[in-house]
């Protein structure tokens, strides 16, 4: 079979259309090539809807082509019934005799499986192409279906002098430091919207009072999720007003806060807090997870090892003394200039599978 990475590229760039709405899905993307010209693609839309196969076939004019077509698809073809009928069932029913997978699906349960079902009806199956790049694209599908808990992102924004704020002891005292731009401030919001929940500390809560929204990027808000062990944290606070889904971590009930939008979930804070607060993530669905503060909670995570990236904003603000940057060390995969800031992303070095 021949094989052109480009229609392999075209189906990645399907695929992140999707971005924030197919969890706990992967972004999978298709194409459909007839004699070396699309005739079809689609993309997998949002969770609990059709894949990117069935939106690729059925937006092919002429059916009788697909008889001599190759499909084009970023994620190995599904072969179980879930919220959808399996893709491989409607390939084999429309007689496509070619498909070019770029990557296995990584369910340790149905890896395989699909392709399998394909070769078996004498369809002519091509792994591999574009494959690291589907997996980079999906590296938090990945991890959840190989290790069973969110995917981490660490995020914070730092001085020239490695400082995250300066001294503070009240949110009446004064301002956070002005660190990030508005730009880079919008770009925060951008990655707000790709995960599934967000996660502070009882101290940057009281210091702050954020919102843990999404505003500034047109997307879906991740669920608020806060440490409060104690309780401090005014049921007046932007955390309890409603608009978004929160979560508090703490070791008892408390009767003030809206129950409608605000689910409390009681932890040992005595054994692993940082090891129960994944565990109960993902049991409640959030597979994705952005730390956004403070140092404090950003050094437990880099110290346990329990992280997949970082996403670090150094500016050219000098602020002398305050409260110290977390240490971190990785592979750094990018680094961009945003209007005399500094944005790095690092990823984690060590092993993934910390549960």
């Amino acid at each position: 079979m021949e094989v052109n990475p480009v229609f392999m590229e075209r189906c990645l760039q399907l695929a992140r259309k999707g971005e924030g709405y197919t969890h706990p899905n992967p972004m999978v993307g298709a194409v459909i090539v007839h004699h070396n010209r699309i005739i079809g693609e689609g993309y997998h839309r949002q969770f609990g809807k059709a894949h990117a196969e069935v939106n690729a076939i059925m937006a092919v004019k002429e059916e009788a082509l697909l008889s001599d077509s190759t499909l084009y698809v970023s994620l190995e073809p599904c072969s179980h019934h879930g919220k959808t009928p399996p893709c491989t069932e409607l390939i084999i029913a429309r007689n496509i005799p070619r498909v070019v997978v770029a990557v296995k699906d990584p369910n340790p349960a149905v890896s395989g499986r699909g392709i399998e079902m394909l070769r078996a009806q004498g369809i002519e199956v091509t792994e591999g192409i574009l494959e690291n790049e589907s997996r980079e694209l999906n590296r938090m599908f990945f991890v959840n279906q190989q290790y069973n808990r969110p995917y981490v992102i660490l995020k914070w924004a730092q001085s020239k002098d490695r400082f995250i704020d300066h001294a503070r002891t009240s949110l009446q005292e004064k301002r956070p430091a002005v660190i990030s731009n508005r730009l880079t401030h919008t770009l925060v919001h951008k990655i707000r919207t790709q995960v599934q929940g967000i996660l502070v500390g009882t101290r940057t809560a009281l210091l702050d009072n954020p919102q843990l929204t999404a505003r500034k990027w047109c997307g879906p808000h991740p669920v608020r999720i806060v440490i409060d062990r104690e309780n401090r944290i005014p049921s007046s606070f932007a955390l309890f007003d409603g608009t978004t889904p929160t979560i508090v971590f703490t070791t008892a009930v408390r009767r003030d806060l809206p129950n409608e939008e605000v689910k409390q979930i009681l932890i040992d804070f005595h054994g692993d807090t940082n090891r129960q607060i994944l565990q109960c993530l993902y049991r409640e669905g959030i597979y994705s997870l952005l730390v956004e503060g403070g140092a404090s909670l950003l050094s437990s995570f880099i110290r346990k090892n329990m992280w997949d990236e970082a996403y670090v904003e150094t500016s050219k603000k000098m602020l002398y003394n305050g409260t110290k940057a977390p240490e971190i060390e990785g592979e750094e995969i990018n680094t961009k200039i945003y209007s005399g800031s500094i944005q790095f992303h690092l990823k984690c070095q060590i092993t993934r599978n910390f549960l």
